[in-house]
């Protein structure tokens, strides 16, 4: 799969790495194609290339965004239609929202009117990075309305760690979603667990 990434910072250079290892050719979407961080990506694998955001979405199967929530708004009006394409978000409007969307779900959609569906966003970087906890595995989401979307997501997720991710509902169940990503904040940092926790679904 060809994937354009546009986000190479903790969350969206942990899934660069995890898909060029798992034989994807991966597609970075920067601002700044000489940014440091972009080059050291480029070099971590040789399926993984730098361009400007404009050029990484021509001729890719899925766009995975990877940016702070209330820079997307913006984003999404640099990026144009793009009816009938893919498109992952991995954003949460917890702390800031991109006005006057209540979330970066909304502004994709109503901007781009691509395919959009939320998933990567409901646990930290450090899962990300390894979703092993002495040999279970941490679980994935992924909500919103496109079958064609979340079938892809579903795949990313097997490819980045995550052999489970279910199926949390449609668009309507965004922001709920978001609201887990809330939860692993508030176990995480607030009540003190640190950042090495993760869901797991157990069914009887």
């Amino acid at each position: 799969m060809k994937i354009t990434v546009i986000g190479h910072g903790n969350v969206g250079g942990a899934l660069i790495r995890k898909w060029a290892k798992s034989g994807h050719q991966i597609v970075i979407g920067a601002r700044n194609p000489e940014d440091q961080s972009a080059k050291e990506l480029n070099q971590f694998d040789s399926k993984i290339s730098v361009t400007s955001i404009v050029e990484s979405i021509q001729n890719t199967d899925v766009i995975v965004i990877a940016i702070p929530a209330h820079l997307t708004a913006d984003l999404a009006k640099q990026l144009g239609n793009l009816r009938g394409r893919v498109l992952i978000d991995t954003t949460n409007s917890v702390f800031q929202k991109p006005d006057p969307y209540p979330t970066a779900f909304d502004a994709f959609q109503q901007i781009t009117e691509a395919d959009v569906v939320k998933c990567f966003n409901s646990t930290g970087v450090e899962n990300m990075n390894n979703s092993d906890y002495n040999g279970v595995r941490a679980d994935m989401f992924v909500a919103g309305n496109s079958k064609k979307g979340k079938e892809i997501a579903v795949q990313l997720s097997k490819d980045a760690g995550f052999p489970e991710c279910y199926d949390f509902g449609g668009d309507d169940k965004v922001v709920l979603l978001e609201q887990l990503c809330a939860i692993w904040i508030n176990l995480a940092m607030m009540q003190g667990l640190g950042r090495h926790i993760a869901f797991k679904l157990l069914k009887r």
